[in-house]
């Protein structure tokens, strides 16, 4: 609790321009200190910049798709006037502890991909401004018995955001025949020896079912480069991962509902943390269509229901990437609903 009172003092503080440069050497020096003693659910990338991509108007309608552990949306809710509302998703019921207590606030439990029919069942729809950070939370990579880390050898190949859901990471492993795995390395992974990794995978399942994450890395780890080691079990697991909850079709999804879910002047804010889910977010925000072909008019003008605010994402600072490591990869990009390039 003292944590996140702490993160949205820090947050509201940048928005307000108040002594930032004071607050962020502080803030270091507290936080170092106050992680030792609480668990941290998770420390939200780009921020501040994310409240200045949306444009929050007080007495908004604002959403925030991927809750976890409630940085964003306590950010977006000290921008809030008492007619202001925030509807924060989350599919994994661990993050309703992290909820935020004010009747100006509704927790979703859901996925993104139903986004509409959630809006609609709340009476929110459009909404002034939708954010989603794609990242998954430390809450996730930090617990050994989720299965979303390599760290920890002795839990078991999960890696559902879902828990209700029935696929999970054993199953892929153990059900999914060479082909439909080479597919999933190659796609979602972007791994060199895709076809290679899924051949082992299915001769070492004949003998025994791979478990636990130390029989998966038993499989694989002759199939990596010793200098890329985390690198590259990081993508094996990422293509495993993003099999399993299903997130590219989730993506995008959310993504084409989006553009009748927010109103037109309203604002799409995405954090991506790799080029397969950035590609995407690029794409749709550059034509309103995940293939990013851009339609014209007679005339050739570009027709576009969505328009970037800038051609180049958003990253982080040295100095954020300093306090939150986890955070160097992301990429902020913002568009505006109901605009055309011209």
């Amino acid at each position: 609790m003292v944590v996140n009172n702490f993160f949205s003092i820090y947050y509201a503080t940048f928005i307000n321009n108040v002594y930032l440069y004071h607050l962020i050497r502080y803030g270091r020096r507290f936080f170092m200190v106050m992680k030792e003693e609480l668990p941290v659910y998770h420390i939200p990338a780009l921020a501040p910049e994310t409240i200045q991509g949306l444009d929050i108007k007080p007495d908004g309608t604002y959403v925030d798709v991927t809750f976890g552990g409630g940085g964003h949306s306590r950010a977006i809710m000290s921008c809030l006037g008492p007619n202001g509302r925030l509807f924060s998703f989350d599919q994994d019921m661990d993050a309703y502890a992290n909820r935020i207590d004010d009747n100006r606030f509704t927790f979703v439990h859901g996925n993104f991909r139903y986004l509409r029919n959630f809006l609609r069942f709340y009476n929110a729809l459009p909404a002034d401004g939708i954010l989603a950070d794609l990242g998954v939370s430390f809450h996730h990579f930090d617990d050994g018995e989720r299965g979303f880390s390599f760290r920890y050898s002795d839990g078991v190949l999960d890696m559902r955001m879902n828990r209700d859901n029935d696929l999970d990471a054993r199953r892929v492993v153990n059900e999914y025949d060479a082909e439909r795995l080479t597919t999933i390395f190659r796609l979602y992974g972007e791994l060199k020896n895709a076809k290679r990794m899924a051949d082992c995978i299915v001769k070492a399942r004949a003998s025994k079912d791979i478990v636990t994450i130390a029989d998966l890395l038993n499989v694989v780890r002759p199939l990596i480069n010793p200098r890329q080691e985390k690198k590259e079990l990081a993508q094996v697991f990422q293509a495993l991962r993003m099999e399993v909850n299903h997130e590219v079709d989730a993506l995008q999804e959310f993504l084409e509902q989006t553009l009748t879910a927010i109103r037109p002047g309203g604002r799409l804010a995405i954090i991506t943390y790799h080029s397969i889910e950035d590609r995407m977010v690029k794409n749709f925000m550059r034509s309103g269509r995940i293939d990013g072909k851009v339609e014209t008019d007679f005339f050739g003008r570009r027709l576009s229901p969505i328009a970037p605010l800038s051609g180049k994402p958003i990253v982080p600072s040295d100095e954020e990437v300093e306090r939150n490591p986890r955070a160097r990869s992301a990429k902020l990009r913002v568009a505006i609903i109901g605009k055309e390039d011209e």
